[in-house]
């Protein structure tokens, strides 16, 4: 509908139609022809048709550009719609019908919403990006330590929830791995102070060797978690772990070396308690050696400097030591009564020794063996020891009564006389027992011999041949005794009969030699007899050089010196 003057005051009086009329007007003052007066009509009219198309085509291209602001922002609209994800919650615009200014208007708030929303969504993915990629550096290496990461790509088409929490999810991940590293690094920081102290090694120049981040005085989060570190790490650990291994094997080595030494050279404890820390290790695991220094490289060295001046000083002391074990192994083989050529074996020894052929710790071992050997073997004779030095007791005591019985002043008032009388009483009950005793010791001796499958040797003379000559001889002094009462009987007969009481008798014992001529009736059977337990002795004596041969030989190696202890000669049959 057309503005009228009156309708639109913008024009005021000059309308189109009174500038027509001043026109025309003016046209016919001048005289303006009709043709003329069309032409500028004609004129005017397509001026304003111009005008007009001018002005279409304005509003047309304005229309357009609206139209495409219209489709941009539909499109934009979905593209953010799209790359949010379904799960935005976001108020879209429900007017779609309207002018094309009124679906601007109604589409531009939900717009400037899902770019705000965009931006802040962007600035998530960024956070999460920068610290997924920050760690994977550290974890590759490929990032030092406090190093910052550049601004990451962020996929702006796909900006869903879905994918961020996927990003999330991942970041913890890393993060937890990143935990996991850094108290692995921790851990095996640890473990490597713990094997330096005990090493006595440098345990910050060991551990800056592998990463200079690896320092007590650097915060952990900023400790290297690489996988280069944690390689690096291992292998140190695992290489001091050999180191520890090996200097404990070194050190108990020495630390036997040592006791060996020691014990061979009888070293007192006050000299062994300065090498106690070498020593308390000897028999400990691997994991049980925690002390400082206890593997240091000082301690070795001062070990195998001590085991070095040991084994010079060994070679001195051997003869010291081997003759004071010989002495010990010739002790127990005298409180045993066992006969040894001492002199041979001494001999012996000292070739041994000068001449190098044996190692000394096993002379050594092997003496020890010898007179483990000889205590168990004089142990196993001891019962029967006893029982021999009761025996021979006893034969000292009967021949002290026998000695006593032939005194005539025994009954006297004399000092002293009652205590013999005393002892006379006890040497009678003992003197019964001697029957009993003498079986309970042949059995004995019987049941070790067949034990043992040798002779029970008494100082080189077999027991039961001394125990059977014994009882032979306690036979003989019986029937002498019995043929010197008869003659004592037969002489006081005569001495009545022939009425002669003025007539002295000798009070000399008649001891005549045995009719039969044995062997058991010589000097030294007849001694033993007398003399008790010293002619027992001394008949063993006399017995034991009468059964060495001529050409044999009574020497015994240092070797089978514990041998000697058994006895090998035969039990000589029974007279």
């Amino acid at each position: 509908m057309a503005v009228t003057s009156t309708e639109n005051p913008s024009f005021g009086e000059n309308t189109c139609g009174s500038l027509l009329q001043q026109l025309q007007r003016i046209w016919n003052e001048v005289g303006e022809s009709d043709e003329d007066r069309d032409k500028i009509l004609l004129q005017l009219d397509q001026e304003c048709l111009d005008v007009y198309k001018r002005k279409v085509d304005m509003a047309s291209q304005s229309r357009d550009l609206l139209i495409q602001a219209l489709d941009d922002s539909k499109i934009e609209l979905a593209r953010l719609l799209s790359a949010l994800g379904e799960k935005t919650i976001v108020r879209t615009p429900e007017k779609s019908s309207g002018t094309i200014k009124e679906q601007l208007a109604a589409i531009a708030p939900t717009l400037n919403q899902l770019n705000k929303q965009k931006e802040e969504r962007v600035k998530e993915f960024v956070d999460v990006q920068s610290q997924i990629e920050k760690i994977c550096g550290e974890i590759a290496g490929t990032l030092e330590v406090g190093d910052e990461v550049g601004p990451p790509e962020v996929d702006e088409d796909d900006l869903s929830l879905e994918k961020l929490e996927d990003f999330r999810a991942q970041l913890q991940e890393l993060q937890k791995e990143k935990s996991n590293r850094q108290q692995k690094v921790l851990d095996y920081v640890s473990v490597v102070h713990d094997l330096c102290t005990v090493l006595g090694m440098d345990f910050f120049s060991t551990i800056t060797e592998v990463h200079p981040s690896l320092d007590d005085s650097i915060d952990v989060n900023c400790k290297s978690i690489s996988d280069d570190t944690l390689s690096k790490l291992d292998k140190t650990v695992v290489s001091l772990k050999e180191d520890k291994k090996t200097r404990l094997h070194k050190l108990q080595e020495l630390a036997m070396q040592l006791s060996d030494l020691w014990n061979l050279m009888e070293t007192p404890k006050e000299e062994r308690s300065f090498f106690d820390h070498v020593t308390c290790h000897m028999s400990a695991t691997v994991d049980e050696v925690t002390d400082d220094r206890a593997l240091a490289l000082d301690l070795i060295e001062q070990a195998e400097v001590e085991v070095e001046r040991l084994d010079q000083l060994k070679s001195s002391k051997m003869k010291e030591i081997a003759l004071k074990k010989q002495t010990e192994l010739e002790e127990i083989f005298a409180s045993a009564h066992v006969v040894i050529d001492t002199k041979t074996l001494r001999e012996k020894l000292m070739v041994l020794i000068e001449a190098g052929s044996i190692e000394p710790s096993e002379l050594i071992a092997d003496m020890d063996n010898q007179i483990l050997k000889a205590k168990e073997e004089s142990f196993s004779r001891k019962d029967i020891l006893d029982k021999v030095e009761r025996w021979m007791s006893a034969c000292d005591e009967e021949s002290w009564l026998e000695d006593y019985n032939q005194d005539e002043n025994r009954y006297s008032s004399s000092r002293g006389a009652h205590l013999n009388l005393k002892r006379a009483e006890k040497a009678r009950i003992l003197v019964n027992k001697i029957p009993a005793l003498v079986d309970t010791l042949v059995a004995k001796t019987r049941a070790w011999e067949e034990d043992r499958g040798s002779s029970f040797m008494y100082d080189g003379v077999p027991l039961l041949a001394m125990l059977d000559e014994y009882l032979m001889l306690r036979l003989e002094r019986e029937e002498e005794k019995r043929r010197l009462r008869d003659q004592k009987k037969y002489v006081s007969e005569v001495v009545v009969n022939d009425h002669s009481p003025n007539k002295p008798l000798s009070s000399k014992k008649v001891v005549g030699p045995k009719s039969n001529g044995t062997a058991s009736a010589g000097p030294a059977n007849r001694r033993l007899s007398v003399n008790g337990a010293n002619g027992v002795r001394s008949a063993a004596k006399d017995r034991r050089e009468s059964l060495k041969s001529p050409t044999a030989s009574n020497t015994v190696s240092v070797a089978d010196a514990a041998s000697c202890v058994s006895g090998t000669e035969p039990i000589p049959n029974s007279p």
